[in-house]
Protein backbone atom coordinates (compact mmCIF):
# COMPACT_ATOMS: atom_id res chain seq x y z
CA UNK A 1 0.00 0.00 0.00
CA UNK A 2 1.51 3.31 -1.11
CA UNK A 3 1.75 5.99 1.58
CA UNK A 4 -0.12 9.20 0.85
CA UNK A 5 0.03 12.14 3.18
CA UNK A 6 -2.48 14.91 3.63
CA UNK A 7 -1.92 18.61 3.23
CA UNK A 8 -1.91 19.96 6.76
CA UNK A 9 1.66 21.34 6.99
CA UNK A 10 0.89 25.05 6.84
CA UNK A 11 4.28 26.57 6.13
CA UNK A 12 5.55 24.56 3.16
CA UNK A 13 2.86 25.95 0.86
CA UNK A 14 4.42 29.42 0.99
CA UNK A 15 7.94 28.45 -0.06
CA UNK A 16 9.10 30.11 -3.34
CA UNK A 17 9.87 27.81 -6.26
CA UNK A 18 12.94 29.77 -7.38
CA UNK A 19 15.88 29.01 -5.08
CA UNK A 20 18.13 31.90 -4.05
CA UNK A 21 21.08 31.84 -1.63
CA UNK A 22 22.02 34.73 0.64
CA UNK A 23 24.98 36.72 -0.66
CA UNK A 24 26.47 37.09 2.83
CA UNK A 25 25.76 33.84 4.70
CA UNK A 26 24.78 30.30 3.69
CA UNK A 27 20.98 30.24 4.02
CA UNK A 28 18.51 30.15 1.13
CA UNK A 29 15.06 31.60 0.57
CA UNK A 30 13.60 28.14 1.23
CA UNK A 31 13.59 28.78 4.97
CA UNK A 32 10.02 29.48 6.11
CA UNK A 33 9.28 33.18 6.71
CA UNK A 34 12.70 34.41 5.54
CA UNK A 35 12.97 37.71 3.68
CA UNK A 36 15.65 38.77 1.19
CA UNK A 37 16.35 42.43 0.39
CA UNK A 38 16.97 43.82 -3.10
CA UNK A 39 20.69 43.04 -2.78
CA UNK A 40 20.08 39.35 -2.06
CA UNK A 41 20.85 39.57 1.68
CA UNK A 42 18.68 37.59 4.12
CA UNK A 43 16.82 38.90 7.14
CA UNK A 44 19.21 37.02 9.45
CA UNK A 45 22.20 38.95 8.13
CA UNK A 46 20.27 42.22 8.24
CA UNK A 47 19.38 41.54 11.86
CA UNK A 48 23.04 40.87 12.69
CA UNK A 49 24.05 44.18 11.09
CA UNK A 50 21.41 45.89 13.20
CA UNK A 51 22.64 44.16 16.39
CA UNK A 52 26.26 45.07 15.69
CA UNK A 53 25.77 48.68 14.63
CA UNK A 54 22.59 50.14 16.04
CA UNK A 55 21.62 48.52 19.34
CA UNK A 56 22.78 50.11 22.58
CA UNK A 57 23.38 46.96 24.62
CA UNK A 58 23.93 48.89 27.84
CA UNK A 59 20.49 50.40 27.42
CA UNK A 60 19.05 46.96 26.67
CA UNK A 61 20.54 45.65 29.91
CA UNK A 62 18.86 48.51 31.79
CA UNK A 63 15.57 47.43 30.20
CA UNK A 64 16.26 43.88 31.40
CA UNK A 65 16.95 45.01 34.96
CA UNK A 66 13.76 47.10 34.97
CA UNK A 67 11.77 44.08 33.76
CA UNK A 68 13.32 41.78 36.34
CA UNK A 69 12.79 44.29 39.14
CA UNK A 70 9.12 44.44 38.19
CA UNK A 71 8.78 40.67 38.64
CA UNK A 72 11.36 40.00 41.35
CA UNK A 73 9.91 38.28 44.40
CA UNK A 74 10.54 39.80 47.82
CA UNK A 75 10.37 36.51 49.73
CA UNK A 76 12.65 34.30 47.62
CA UNK A 77 9.78 32.50 45.86
CA UNK A 78 10.07 31.63 42.17
CA UNK A 79 9.70 34.71 40.00
CA UNK A 80 10.70 33.51 36.53
CA UNK A 81 10.35 30.26 34.61
CA UNK A 82 13.17 29.17 32.30
CA UNK A 83 12.42 26.29 29.93
CA UNK A 84 15.68 24.36 30.13
CA UNK A 85 17.12 21.18 28.69
CA UNK A 86 20.43 21.73 30.49
CA UNK A 87 22.00 22.67 27.16
CA UNK A 88 24.36 25.56 26.58
CA UNK A 89 21.71 28.16 25.72
CA UNK A 90 19.04 27.57 28.35
CA UNK A 91 21.74 26.88 30.93
CA UNK A 92 23.29 30.25 30.12
CA UNK A 93 19.98 32.05 30.55
CA UNK A 94 19.07 30.35 33.83
CA UNK A 95 22.53 30.87 35.34
CA UNK A 96 22.67 34.54 34.34
CA UNK A 97 19.22 35.26 35.74
CA UNK A 98 20.05 33.64 39.06
CA UNK A 99 23.68 34.52 39.68
CA UNK A 100 24.09 37.81 37.83
CA UNK A 101 20.67 39.37 38.33
CA UNK A 102 19.52 37.76 41.58
CA UNK A 103 16.30 36.22 40.30
CA UNK A 104 14.77 32.98 41.56
CA UNK A 105 14.27 30.89 38.41
CA UNK A 106 12.35 27.65 38.26
CA UNK A 107 13.64 25.57 35.37
CA UNK A 108 11.09 23.37 33.63
CA UNK A 109 11.84 20.64 31.11
CA UNK A 110 9.66 18.90 28.55
CA UNK A 111 11.37 15.55 28.12
CA UNK A 112 13.11 14.70 24.86
CA UNK A 113 11.66 11.78 22.92
CA UNK A 114 14.65 9.65 23.94
CA UNK A 115 17.50 11.06 26.02
CA UNK A 116 21.07 10.62 24.88
CA UNK A 117 23.61 9.80 27.59
CA UNK A 118 25.39 13.14 27.18
CA UNK A 119 22.07 15.00 27.10
CA UNK A 120 20.89 13.55 30.41
CA UNK A 121 24.32 14.13 31.95
CA UNK A 122 24.22 17.83 31.01
CA UNK A 123 20.64 18.08 32.26
CA UNK A 124 21.70 16.77 35.69
CA UNK A 125 24.81 18.96 35.73
CA UNK A 126 22.75 22.08 35.15
CA UNK A 127 20.41 21.21 38.02
CA UNK A 128 23.44 20.58 40.23
CA UNK A 129 24.69 24.07 39.39
CA UNK A 130 21.94 25.42 41.63
CA UNK A 131 18.45 25.03 40.21
CA UNK A 132 15.14 23.46 41.10
CA UNK A 133 13.68 21.67 38.08
CA UNK A 134 10.35 20.20 37.04
CA UNK A 135 10.72 17.48 34.40
CA UNK A 136 7.57 16.47 32.53
CA UNK A 137 7.61 13.15 30.71
CA UNK A 138 4.37 12.73 28.76
CA UNK A 139 2.30 9.58 28.23
CA UNK A 140 4.79 7.40 26.33
CA UNK A 141 2.23 5.43 24.34
CA UNK A 142 0.54 8.57 23.09
CA UNK A 143 3.80 10.47 22.53
CA UNK A 144 5.19 7.81 20.19
CA UNK A 145 2.01 7.72 18.12
CA UNK A 146 1.92 11.50 17.92
CA UNK A 147 5.55 11.47 16.84
CA UNK A 148 4.71 9.03 14.04
CA UNK A 149 1.73 11.16 13.03
CA UNK A 150 3.95 14.26 12.97
CA UNK A 151 6.62 12.46 10.95
CA UNK A 152 4.13 11.34 8.34
CA UNK A 153 1.91 14.43 8.10
CA UNK A 154 4.25 17.29 9.07
CA UNK A 155 7.57 15.81 7.98
CA UNK A 156 8.93 16.18 11.50
CA UNK A 157 8.56 13.63 14.32
CA UNK A 158 10.24 16.17 16.59
CA UNK A 159 7.17 18.39 16.33
CA UNK A 160 5.64 16.76 19.43
CA UNK A 161 8.64 17.98 21.42
CA UNK A 162 8.14 21.52 20.11
CA UNK A 163 4.50 21.46 21.18
CA UNK A 164 5.37 20.61 24.77
CA UNK A 165 8.54 22.69 24.89
CA UNK A 166 6.43 25.79 24.30
CA UNK A 167 3.14 24.82 25.95
CA UNK A 168 4.28 23.13 29.17
CA UNK A 169 6.21 26.13 30.60
CA UNK A 170 3.20 28.40 30.16
CA UNK A 171 0.81 25.89 31.66
CA UNK A 172 3.08 25.76 34.71
CA UNK A 173 3.44 29.53 34.81
CA UNK A 174 -0.33 29.83 34.86
CA UNK A 175 -0.74 27.23 37.61
CA UNK A 176 2.04 28.69 39.79
CA UNK A 177 1.21 32.35 39.19
CA UNK A 178 4.63 33.16 37.70
CA UNK A 179 4.23 35.97 35.19
CA UNK A 180 7.65 35.90 33.52
CA UNK A 181 8.82 33.12 31.16
CA UNK A 182 12.30 33.51 29.66
CA UNK A 183 13.57 31.63 26.63
CA UNK A 184 17.01 32.02 25.07
CA UNK A 185 17.16 33.30 21.53
CA UNK A 186 14.44 34.58 19.27
CA UNK A 187 14.76 32.05 16.48
CA UNK A 188 13.05 34.29 13.92
CA UNK A 189 15.72 36.92 14.52
CA UNK A 190 18.78 34.73 15.01
CA UNK A 191 18.09 32.17 12.26
CA UNK A 192 16.62 34.38 9.54
CA UNK A 193 12.87 34.20 9.97
CA UNK A 194 10.08 36.75 10.07
CA UNK A 195 11.62 40.14 10.99
CA UNK A 196 8.32 41.44 12.42
CA UNK A 197 9.30 40.23 15.90
CA UNK A 198 13.07 40.39 15.41
CA UNK A 199 13.47 43.48 17.57
CA UNK A 200 10.83 42.91 20.20
CA UNK A 201 11.43 41.58 23.72
CA UNK A 202 8.75 38.91 23.57
CA UNK A 203 6.48 37.04 21.16
CA UNK A 204 2.77 36.92 22.02
CA UNK A 205 0.89 33.65 21.98
CA UNK A 206 -1.11 34.80 18.96
CA UNK A 207 1.98 34.14 16.82
CA UNK A 208 2.86 30.66 18.07
CA UNK A 209 0.69 28.61 15.71
CA UNK A 210 2.14 30.30 12.64
CA UNK A 211 5.76 30.45 13.75
CA UNK A 212 6.18 27.33 15.91
CA UNK A 213 3.34 24.90 15.23
CA UNK A 214 3.50 24.73 11.40
CA UNK A 215 0.22 26.50 10.94
CA UNK A 216 -2.12 24.22 12.88
CA UNK A 217 -3.09 23.76 16.50
CA UNK A 218 -2.46 20.61 18.48
CA UNK A 219 -6.19 19.77 18.47
CA UNK A 220 -6.29 20.07 14.69
CA UNK A 221 -3.32 17.71 14.43
CA UNK A 222 -4.87 15.23 16.87
CA UNK A 223 -8.27 15.30 15.16
CA UNK A 224 -6.62 14.64 11.81
CA UNK A 225 -4.79 11.66 13.26
CA UNK A 226 -7.91 10.19 14.85
CA UNK A 227 -9.77 10.41 11.54
CA UNK A 228 -7.01 9.18 9.26
CA UNK A 229 -4.62 6.90 11.18
CA UNK A 230 -5.59 3.41 12.24
CA UNK A 231 -2.80 3.30 14.84
CA UNK A 232 -4.23 6.27 16.82
CA UNK A 233 -7.47 6.16 18.81
CA UNK A 234 -9.13 7.85 21.77
CA UNK A 235 -8.30 4.76 23.84
CA UNK A 236 -4.64 5.85 23.78
CA UNK A 237 -5.13 8.77 26.16
CA UNK A 238 -7.34 10.60 28.60
CA UNK A 239 -8.02 14.32 28.40
CA UNK A 240 -5.47 15.02 31.15
CA UNK A 241 -2.71 13.55 28.94
CA UNK A 242 -3.31 16.31 26.39
CA UNK A 243 -2.98 19.30 28.67
CA UNK A 244 0.68 20.08 28.15
CA UNK A 245 0.60 19.75 24.36
CA UNK A 246 -1.35 22.96 23.93
CA UNK A 247 -0.63 26.36 25.48
CA UNK A 248 -3.07 28.32 27.61
CA UNK A 249 -5.33 30.61 25.64
CA UNK A 250 -4.39 34.23 25.09
CA UNK A 251 -7.28 35.19 27.35
CA UNK A 252 -5.96 32.98 30.17
CA UNK A 253 -2.47 34.45 29.85
CA UNK A 254 -3.73 38.02 29.66
CA UNK A 255 -5.84 37.53 32.77
CA UNK A 256 -2.76 36.89 34.94
CA UNK A 257 -0.44 39.25 33.07
CA UNK A 258 1.74 36.78 31.12
CA UNK A 259 2.54 38.58 27.87
CA UNK A 260 4.34 35.80 25.97
CA UNK A 261 7.76 34.30 25.32
CA UNK A 262 10.46 36.68 26.57
CA UNK A 263 13.81 36.37 24.76
CA UNK A 264 17.13 36.82 26.50
CA UNK A 265 18.67 37.55 23.08
CA UNK A 266 16.74 40.84 22.97
CA UNK A 267 18.60 42.08 26.05
CA UNK A 268 21.95 40.34 25.58
CA UNK A 269 23.89 40.02 22.32
CA UNK A 270 23.43 36.37 21.42
CA UNK A 271 26.36 34.09 20.58
CA UNK A 272 25.89 30.30 20.74
CA UNK A 273 29.64 29.77 20.84
CA UNK A 274 30.09 32.10 23.81
CA UNK A 275 27.14 30.47 25.58
CA UNK A 276 28.94 27.15 25.22
CA UNK A 277 32.13 28.44 26.87
CA UNK A 278 30.09 30.08 29.64
CA UNK A 279 28.25 26.86 30.49
CA UNK A 280 31.40 24.75 30.42
CA UNK A 281 32.64 26.98 33.21
CA UNK A 282 29.45 27.59 35.18
CA UNK A 283 27.03 24.68 34.72
CA UNK A 284 29.35 21.75 34.05
CA UNK A 285 28.23 21.44 30.44
CA UNK A 286 30.17 18.92 28.36
CA UNK A 287 30.27 18.62 24.58
CA UNK A 288 29.88 15.31 22.82
CA UNK A 289 32.96 13.20 22.20
CA UNK A 290 32.27 13.31 18.46
CA UNK A 291 30.68 15.77 16.07
CA UNK A 292 26.93 15.57 15.54
CA UNK A 293 25.84 13.89 12.31
CA UNK A 294 24.96 16.42 9.67
CA UNK A 295 27.23 19.14 11.01
CA UNK A 296 30.71 19.90 12.34
CA UNK A 297 30.05 20.92 15.96
CA UNK A 298 29.99 18.88 19.16
CA UNK A 299 27.92 21.08 21.47
CA UNK A 300 24.53 21.87 19.89
CA UNK A 301 21.26 19.92 20.24
CA UNK A 302 22.75 16.98 22.11
CA UNK A 303 19.74 15.94 24.20
CA UNK A 304 17.63 13.73 21.97
CA UNK A 305 18.40 10.64 19.90
CA UNK A 306 15.68 11.76 17.48
CA UNK A 307 17.08 15.26 17.01
CA UNK A 308 19.10 14.38 13.91
CA UNK A 309 15.95 13.35 12.05
CA UNK A 310 14.40 16.77 12.66
CA UNK A 311 17.29 18.36 10.78
CA UNK A 312 17.41 15.62 8.16
CA UNK A 313 13.74 16.09 7.34
CA UNK A 314 14.23 19.84 7.16
CA UNK A 315 16.93 19.12 4.58
CA UNK A 316 14.46 17.01 2.61
CA UNK A 317 11.64 19.56 2.83
CA UNK A 318 13.61 22.78 2.37
CA UNK A 319 17.11 21.80 1.26
CA UNK A 320 18.43 23.23 4.55
CA UNK A 321 19.90 20.83 7.10
CA UNK A 322 21.80 20.90 10.36
CA UNK A 323 25.14 22.27 9.16
CA UNK A 324 23.38 25.28 7.67
CA UNK A 325 22.01 26.29 11.08
CA UNK A 326 25.44 26.59 12.66
CA UNK A 327 27.46 27.74 9.67
CA UNK A 328 25.08 30.59 8.87
CA UNK A 329 25.17 31.89 12.44
CA UNK A 330 28.95 31.64 12.67
CA UNK A 331 29.36 33.49 9.36
CA UNK A 332 27.13 36.27 10.67
CA UNK A 333 29.01 36.32 13.98
CA UNK A 334 32.33 36.68 12.16
CA UNK A 335 33.74 33.38 13.43
CA UNK A 336 34.15 32.02 9.89
CA UNK A 337 33.91 33.53 6.41
CA UNK A 338 31.26 32.59 3.86
CA UNK A 339 33.68 30.46 1.83
CA UNK A 340 34.39 28.37 4.93
CA UNK A 341 30.66 28.05 5.55
CA UNK A 342 30.11 26.84 1.99
CA UNK A 343 32.93 24.29 2.35
CA UNK A 344 31.41 22.98 5.59
CA UNK A 345 27.99 22.76 3.94
CA UNK A 346 29.38 20.76 1.03
CA UNK A 347 31.06 18.36 3.43
CA UNK A 348 28.40 17.79 6.08
CA UNK A 349 25.03 19.17 4.93
CA UNK A 350 22.40 16.47 4.45
CA UNK A 351 24.43 13.69 6.07
CA UNK A 352 22.09 10.90 7.13
CA UNK A 353 21.79 10.43 10.95
CA UNK A 354 22.70 6.74 10.94
CA UNK A 355 23.70 6.41 14.59
CA UNK A 356 20.16 6.35 16.00
CA UNK A 357 18.28 5.18 12.90
CA UNK A 358 17.14 1.89 14.48
CA UNK A 359 16.09 3.77 17.62
CA UNK A 360 14.02 6.10 15.45
CA UNK A 361 12.31 3.27 13.60
CA UNK A 362 11.59 1.47 16.88
CA UNK A 363 10.25 4.58 18.57
CA UNK A 364 7.81 5.26 15.76
CA UNK A 365 7.08 1.53 15.24
CA UNK A 366 7.66 1.74 11.48
CA UNK A 367 9.68 -0.25 8.95
CA UNK A 368 12.65 1.07 7.05
CA UNK A 369 10.65 0.86 3.81
CA UNK A 370 7.90 3.01 5.30
CA UNK A 371 10.49 5.48 6.56
CA UNK A 372 11.87 6.06 3.07
CA UNK A 373 8.40 6.16 1.57
CA UNK A 374 7.51 9.02 3.90
CA UNK A 375 10.85 10.77 3.32
CA UNK A 376 10.48 10.68 -0.45
CA UNK A 377 6.90 11.96 -0.23
CA UNK A 378 8.30 15.19 1.23
CA UNK A 379 10.83 15.97 -1.54
CA UNK A 380 9.63 19.12 -3.37
CA UNK A 381 9.94 18.81 -7.13
CA UNK A 382 11.59 22.22 -7.46
CA UNK A 383 14.38 21.12 -5.06
CA UNK A 384 15.09 17.47 -5.86
CA UNK A 385 15.91 15.36 -8.91
CA UNK A 386 16.46 11.62 -9.15
CA UNK A 387 19.59 10.54 -11.01
CA UNK A 388 21.51 7.30 -11.49
CA UNK A 389 23.39 8.31 -8.33
CA UNK A 390 20.19 8.72 -6.34
CA UNK A 391 18.40 11.85 -5.17
CA UNK A 392 20.28 15.12 -5.62
CA UNK A 393 19.49 18.76 -4.92
CA UNK A 394 18.85 20.77 -8.08
CA UNK A 395 20.21 23.97 -6.57
CA UNK A 396 23.04 23.30 -4.08
CA UNK A 397 24.75 26.24 -2.41
CA UNK A 398 26.91 28.31 -4.75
Amino acid sequence: MTFRRGNIEGQIQHIPKEVKWCKKCVVSNQRPRIIFDKDGVCSGCKNTEYKNNEIDWEQREKELVDLLDKHRSSDGSWDVIVPSSGGKDSGFVAHQLRYKYGMNPLTVTWSPLQYTDIGFQNFQSCINAGFTNLLCTPNGKLQRKLARLSFEELGDAFHVFVLGQISYPFQMALKLGIKLVFYGENGEAEYAGDPEYADKPYKPSSEWVKQHFKGLTFRELLDYGLKNKEYLSEDDYSESDLMFYEPPTTEQLDKVGIVGKHFYSYYHKWSPQENYYYCVEHTGFKPNSERSEGTYSKYSSLDDKMDGFHYYMRYIKFGLGRCLEEAAHEVRDGHIIREEGVALMRRYEGEFPEKYFKDFLGYLDISEDHFWEVVDSWRPKHLWKQTNKGWQLKHPIE
